[in-house]
């Protein structure tokens, strides 16, 4: 009983731990970007066969992953070890610009994935991969 309330602790004070680093947060989300993005990126390029309902699942995958990292990016969050460069807190209304197109090119993708003409969706994915490097360039350090 009581190794299983020491164990109960530690896993509460580690998920507060996690809560609490804003960097460790926003690295999580985009983690998650990786399986997702590269599922989609493989069906569209041929690599693997073209599943429209599987394409349509993980563009909405994506598109609610789309709101989720912006939140961890608080003011001060700009040290550590992140890739994140200074621009994101000078230079806001150009951050927030990309985060909104981000968003909304997923948003999109979602859109024609569900009507699953490959080709429009080829388009869209081209479209908004062009949104992640756009930000990458601005925003992140390599």
């Amino acid at each position: 009983m009581k190794k299983l309330l020491m164990l109960a602790l530690a896993t509460t004070l580690a998920g507060q731990a996690f809560a609490a680093d804003p960097i460790a947060q926003r690295k999580d989300v985009f983690k998650q970007y990786k399986p997702v993005v590269g599922g989609m990126g493989k069906m569209v390029k041929g690599e693997t066969p073209y599943n429209k309902d599987e394409f349509a699942k993980l563009a909405g995958e994506l598109e609610a992953l789309s709101q989720k990292p912006w939140q961890h990016f608080p003011a001060g969050s700009g040290t550590g070890k992140t890739d994140a460069k200074p621009e994101i807190w000078s230079k806001p209304a150009e951050w927030q610009k990309a985060i909104d197109s981000h968003k909304a090119a997923t948003a999109k993708l979602k859109q024609v994935a569900a009507g699953g003409d490959l080709g429009a969706i080829k388009v869209q994915f081209g479209a908004t991969q062009k949104t992640c490097k756009a930000c990458h360039d601005a925003f992140r350090k390599d």
